[in-house]
């Protein structure tokens, strides 16, 4: 098998592709890697806690390594620092690196070509695959998640923090990918076929959140123009799950 690391968002996506890639066996998952806004010690995007981020992949029983990023980093000094951290992650012996994405073309073509000026190969188990049905593939096979931010433009209050399950589905307005592939909401998982035990939480505070675009002129803004900036985030709050341990 291929040594490779996997792209770790905590959600759901992620959750689905690293089970079809342990199942397939292609390739040998030896590392997590996980973005973490270092201003509020957070999960990059999905605002979910580190701490339940670290109990999810103890949980998995593989190794994580967190990338700690300013929240308000520019374009130039992100793609700097991760190609740092992915040089490193060469010099560990990995080759191919592991994506959750499902058809964001211009977010491959950026990934692969990033990747591959260091030498690292893309791989992306889920491209191009139906995703309600994979969302519905998702929960036949007994993964549970949680919504923890959502996008303000396309979905209100009461979609985060729900339960992601067939009536959320169906709740979803029609232009609202099933999977969320446009960034419409994201998840935390917290139980399911690769986890040797549930990851306990309570729902906290739901808070509405609004950013300003990045002003360092990146392209990146320059082409969407509608980038939307208010979110819908719901803190989840850890748990001991200690004697749930095996």
């Amino acid at each position: 098998m291929q040594k490779a690391y996997f792209n770790w968002s905590s959600g759901k996506d992620s959750t689905l592709a690293l089970y079809k890639v342990l199942q397939e066996k292609e390739y040998s998952v030896e590392q997590l890697v996980t973005a973490v806004n270092n201003d509020f010690n957070r999960v990059s995007m999905h605002g979910l806690r580190a701490s339940l981020l670290e109990e999810q992949v103890k949980s998995i029983g593989l190794p994580l390594y967190e990338i700690e990023l300013s929240g308000d980093i520019s374009m130039q000094t992100y793609d700097s620092r991760m190609r740092l951290e992915t040089e490193k992650l060469l010099k560990q012996g990995f080759k191919y690196a592991i994506f959750g994405d499902i058809f964001l073309e211009d977010l491959r073509l950026y990934r692969e070509e990033k990747l591959l000026e260091v030498g690292i190969n893309a791989v992306f188990p889920l491209w191009k695959q139906d995703t309600k049905a994979l969302l519905l593939e998702f929960l036949s096979l007994g993964f549970k998640a949680i919504t923890v931010c959502v996008n303000a433009k396309f979905l209100d209050e009461s979609f985060v923090g729900r339960e992601v399950n067939e009536q959320f589905l169906a709740d979803l307005p029609e232009n609202v990918d099933p999977c969320g592939e446009n960034g419409e909401y994201h998840t935390f998982v917290y139980d399911g076929p690769i986890f040797k035990y549930p990851i306990l939480f309570e729902i906290g505070e739901k808070v509405k959140r609004g950013y300003e675009p990045s002003k360092d002129g990146n392209d990146c803004y320059k082409k969407k123009p509608t980038w939307d900036f208010s979110f819908w985030y719901c803190d989840l709050l850890p748990i001991d799950t200690e004697k749930f341990k095996i």
